[in-house]
């Protein structure tokens, strides 16, 4: 069994080495990000305030990812197949660490977690940003890095790829701002009890993951 917590700023290539690891293991993906907008597709008041708060960049209360994740936990608990988890971004601030240290201690699974730090500079991820494009057919992200900055289309469908309407400078630096000061007191919480195993992320995607795949030994 493997739980994988990975975590970093906007930019660092987390979502990519998660599914890189998710891939390898065989592991359950969890990101904050498709389970809430899962959720939202039910017709009943929670989906329609999920929406309310995703369609207005508001940041979704923890209150509600907890339930999200106690439900998936829950149907995962009963899956005899299941190799591990890989959490992708989560948890997204101090509480949400603490709370998902409860339900995985609750499913007896906190023993086997693995908290993976992917260290990049704002510079770098101001840098990346701006720079990376989106599949304008199929809405894949395509970093800027390694051969990826090659590609003139998308390398899964072929179709066009644009830049991200909020990739600019003031729109990155807010999400930024919010990653220092929502989720770095949760990276300082794993790095308070030790836990915390940080990753360059500098790297080229290759080097990121050869090393992950180190720490996870």
């Amino acid at each position: 069994m493997k739980v994988i917590i990975l975590l970093g700023a906007p930019g660092s290539g987390k979502g990519t080495q998660a599914r890189m690891l998710q891939k390898k293991f065989n592991l359950r993906y969890v990101g904050s990000g498709d389970l809430l907008r899962a959720r939202m597709k039910k017709n009943d008041y929670t989906g329609r305030r999920i929406k309310q708060f995703i369609d207005n960049g508001k940041f979704t209360p923890t209150t509600v990812i907890f339930n999200i994740w106690m439900n998936l936990l829950e149907q995962l608990k009963k899956d005899r197949k299941i190799k591990g988890i890989v959490f992708d971004g989560s948890p997204r601030a101090l509480v949400e660490a603490e709370m998902l240290d409860i339900a995985l201690d609750w499913y007896g699974w906190l023993k086997y977690k693995k908290v993976l730090f992917v260290d990049v500079s704002s510079k770098e991820v101001i840098n990346r940003l701006t720079k990376r494009r989106l599949c304008f057919n199929c809405g894949r992200i395509i970093p800027y890095i390694g051969d990826f900055k090659k590609l003139k289309n998308c390398d899964k469908c072929g179709g066009k790829l644009v830049h991200r309407a909020d990739d600019d400078i003031k729109g990155i630096k807010e999400r930024l701002r919010w990653f220092k000061t929502e989720v770095v007191p949760a990276i300082n919480y794993y790095k308070k009890k030790k836990e915390l195993v940080k990753i360059n992320g500098k790297q080229s995607i290759e080097g990121v993951g050869r090393d992950m795949l180190k720490k996870l030994k």
